[in-house]
């Protein structure tokens, strides 16, 4: 008993003075400078934790432009969830939402882009996400109707910087760019008929281990013309509906089978040139870079399409038709940092099928990535207005190159 009663006694002390030494208020909420702290350093703003909150690209502003006009913007990503046009894996319609899931760290250190020398969350753009496209999976015709104006609603508005000077499109405006977030390549085709309507047939830089240019009746038999139109035809059909610049564009990362020789044939009166996956071991990195800017210069307006399929299923097994022998995350990294200087006028990242991928969302985080250095590119050349030399200037003023 006298035991007990000494450690009791012992315990009331240790208590009271551990009171007395350490007595505070209990913390108070909510704090707003926990959460819009301004990163140390040249970084902007940190809204909260990556891994809370509602996912946008990068965690940018988001703001539903399509259920308003007056938002402005200078760069714009807008999803398109359509996956019927598919012909092996479909899913690529929760492609949007995953690509924006994988992107969530991308400024978590305050987003400077290191190789390129620049911040595309901290520059003179006004980058946001506007949301998706209301894409309906019932009707093939319809919706890629719904994709053109609601992409046309976003590509033809005055951006956020230098509306009122004179830009390369067909109205001799400056326009903002779009980045779209697919669905499967299909939704290639009317954004391609969406870009045409303010800029005319522009070159095409398309990354895919596919060519996409097979004769309908070659690829699905085009029992239809609705089926006629898929992920591996749509720039058959862009080429004839006049969409795409001749003899200017040009597929990097090829590497299918064929039906036969002639599907190569059938490629060149498309107006492409290839480069296959396997020339990376001959003439590497700076080799296929090369190519394209050759093929495509630096001052015509370039459409920029990329399927996520140009990597090996290695590291993006999350796709709808995966083709072994592609190249890695980094190389196609180190290419697309190569096209600097490039007048991308607009992209689209398509074929990312997060079903399939693995827990550790490599493929959602690759397409993040890759279109992270896209839009470091737009950020980098500057607004649209930029791309109009002092010649071309002056007749833009004196209303010469009006359409």
């Amino acid at each position: 008993m006298k035991v007990i009663s000494a450690f009791a006694a012992l315990a009331a002390i240790v208590a009271a003075h551990g009171d007395h030494e350490h007595d505070q208020a209990p913390i108070q909420g909510p704090h707003k400078g926990l959460w819009y702290n301004t990163l140390p350093g040249d970084g902007g703003t940190q809204a909260d934790s990556v891994f809370s909150g509602i996912s946008t690209f990068g965690r940018i502003q988001y703001h539903p432009c399509l259920a308003s006009e007056h938002h402005k913007y200078d760069i714009a990503f807008i999803g398109a969830p359509f996956d019927t046009g598919t012909s092996y894996r479909p899913g690529a319609r929760f492609g949007p939402s995953g690509i924006r899931q994988g992107s969530r760290r991308l400024n978590l250190y305050g987003g400077y882009n290191v190789p390129l020398d620049a911040n595309p969350f901290n520059s003179w753009a006004k980058v946001i996400d506007c949301g998706d496209i209301p894409v309906t999976s019932y009707d093939n015709a319809f919706a890629l109707l719904q994709i053109e104006e609601g992409h046309n609603a976003i590509l033809s508005r005055a951006p956020f910087t230098d509306a009122k000077k004179p830009g390369p499109s067909k109205k001799g405006k400056t326009l903002p760019r779009v980045i779209t977030l697919g669905g499967d390549h299909t939704i290639t085709l009317p954004l391609l008929r969406s870009v045409n309507r303010e800029y005319g047939p522009v070159s095409v830089i398309h990354f895919d281990s596919h060519l996409d240019t097979w004769k309908p009746k070659v690829f699905g038999g085009a029992p239809s013309l609705q089926a006629s139109i898929n992920h591996g035809t749509y720039f058959f059909h862009a080429s004839q509906e006049g969409l795409l610049a001749n003899d200017s564009n040009i597929h990097a990362g090829i590497r299918t089978t064929l039906s036969g020789p002639s599907d190569y044939e059938n490629d060149g009166y498309c107006g492409f040139e290839i480069v296959e996956a396997r020339e990376i071991d001959t003439i590497g990195t700076a080799g296929i870079i090369k190519k394209i800017r050759e093929r495509v210069g630096t001052k015509k307006p370039v459409y920029l399409s990329i399927d996520i399929d140009t990597l090996d299923p290695a590291f993006a097994p999350a796709t709808g038709t995966p083709e072994t022998g592609g190249w890695s995350t980094r190389e196609l990294r180190t290419i697309i940092r190569g096209l600097e200087g490039i007048n991308i006028i607009a992209t689209d990242i398509v074929e990312v099928a997060p079903a399939y991928d693995t827990n550790a969302e490599l493929t959602t985080m690759a397409a993040a990535d890759v279109l992270y250095e896209v839009m470091t590119l737009m950020v980098k050349r500057g607004p649209l207005s930029m791309t109009v030399g002092d010649e071309e200037e002056e007749a833009l003023a004196g209303g010469e190159l009006k359409a």
